[in-house]
């Protein structure tokens, strides 16, 4: 995935009972098919080059069942570890929180969720009778990826969509070549462990 197109979008599969969506870049061009092994008590995601899922470019795994406070490690191919991202569990209860660790084990990005308010009116309206079949279309997180300066850097936000179907990652600075791969896996399980909201 180097030399990513920006904006990015994830398109979840709606239709399916797995977890899978779609990655396309600004041209169009599919860059991942991403599948979540159904059934699972430790997270074991796969990132094929395309929806034709011939080839595993990537994988993802949790560090352990289950848990509120689980890391997620990235390989290549190869089974190398790129890093990994961590949710940062209580912190997260209010505001969605996340850091991004490199293939030295050193904390490179923070993901943070912008407004802690859209989860609140989110969570207390999605258990509405009808209304909250709606929640989807007005209440749309949003998350900045930023360095260890703060300086932000990437922002993901859900599109208005039912089921939660459609997330855009805009680039807001400048990424060093070697960390787009990194920032895009990041993302895509965020978005798996994020996304039953709104």
């Amino acid at each position: 995935m180097q030399a990513i197109k920006f904006p990015v979008n994830f398109t979840f599969k709606v239709s399916s009972l797995a977890n899978d969506f779609t990655a396309t870049d600004a041209t169009g061009h599919t860059i991942a098919y991403v599948r979540q092994k159904m059934f699972k008590l430790k997270e074991d995601i796969e990132i094929f080059n395309d929806s034709s899922k011939t080839k595993v470019n990537y994988r993802i795994k949790a560090d352990r069942w289950l848990d509120f406070s689980a890391a997620y490690a990235f390989y290549d191919a190869q089974d190398q570890e790129l890093g990994k991202i961590v949710r940062k569990g209580w912190r997260s209860i209010w505001k969605a929180s996340y850091e991004i660790i490199d293939q030295q084990q050193q904390q490179q990005y923070t993901i943070t969720e912008k407004n802690a308010w859209v989860k609140v009116w989110d969570s207390l309206l999605g258990e509405v009778p009808i209304i909250g079949m709606f929640t989807g279309y007005f209440f749309n997180p949003t998350y900045i990826l930023a360095d260890l300066n703060g300086n932000p850097v990437v922002q993901l936000k859900k599109k208005p969509s039912f089921f939660g179907k459609e997330f855009e990652v805009i680039l807001l600075g400048e990424i060093d070549a070697d960390d787009d791969d990194r920032i895009v896996l990041g993302l895509m399980m965020m978005v798996l462990l994020e996304r039953r909201r709104g």
